[in-house]
């Protein structure tokens, strides 16, 4: 039997932080099964790394794939929540701060 992937809910990152988030914490899981997960992930880490032209290439990927069509249509429920979630966390860090 194989070992589950790394990221899974079987075999969760050593930075996991589902168990660690506080109970008003707003947060948002992109799914594998999404067709823009990988890219979004890997997108997420070059700008934490500080590599802009990994990024830049990444994003110009990412915008090539939603071209022809988009994920979802922008009237979609799930995009305007998308949305409300990403006020909430910046509204949720501001009246967190350190």
């Amino acid at each position: 039997m194989s070992k589950s992937p790394v990221g899974s809910k079987s075999n969760p990152s050593q930075f996991d932080v589902l168990g660690k988030l506080a109970e008003d914490e707003p947060y948002f899981v992109i799914r594998a099964h999404d067709p823009l997960s990988s890219a979004l992930v890997e997108l997420h880490a070059y700008i934490g790394a500080g590599q802009s032209g990994a990024a830049h290439n990444k994003l110009a990927e990412i915008m090539a794939m939603t071209a022809v069509r988009p994920p979802r249509p922008a009237s979609s429920p799930k995009y305007r929540e998308t949305f409300a979630i990403s006020l909430a966390m910046e509204q949720w860090r501001e009246s967190h701060k350190e």
